[in-house]
């Protein structure tokens, strides 16, 4: 069920947004906190994270250390991004690669399993990727 962004109690996490694309981009909080400057440090990262909302002028430093805009941070709807994955996944699309006869070499079955996480994950990215392009264009358009 999605909610509706324009009502007033529905607010944007930017410290949770700053997370989740850091991660998406395999920056470790030492890392950023190395790019941010002296005064930064991991504990630091981690206590702006929760934080609901973030100063422009931190907002936009952070974006240019990630390379990504600012309002890409601002606007990210973790929400959203949730049920458009979840929506784009069946739920048939998981198990379908699953063998279902109950006999099976144990080494062929690890090899198996561990083709299909590759593939669920090389989807995932695709997802990721394709909502990425979704938000650049929902930016560009504004």
């Amino acid at each position: 069920m999605m909610h509706n962004t324009n009502t007033p109690n529905h607010k944007i996490h930017e410290g949770r947004n700053v997370k989740r694309f850091r991660e998406m981009l395999g920056i470790k909080q030492d890392a950023l906190a190395a790019d941010l400057g002296d005064d930064w440090n991991q504990q630091k990262i981690s206590l702006l994270e929760q934080k609901e909302t973030i100063d422009a002028p931190l907002l936009a430093q952070i974006s240019a250390v990630l390379k990504i805009p600012v309002e890409a941070i601002q606007n990210f709807d973790e929400e959203q991004a949730v049920n458009i994955i979840a929506n784009t996944f069946d739920n048939g699309s998981i198990l379908n690669g699953i063998n279902h006869n109950p006999t099976f070499h144990p080494i062929d079955k690890l090899i198996q399993l561990h083709e299909e996480k590759i593939a669920l994950y090389e989807r995932m990215l695709k997802e990721k990727d394709e909502m990425m392009g979704r938000l650049e264009q929902l930016i560009a358009n504004k």
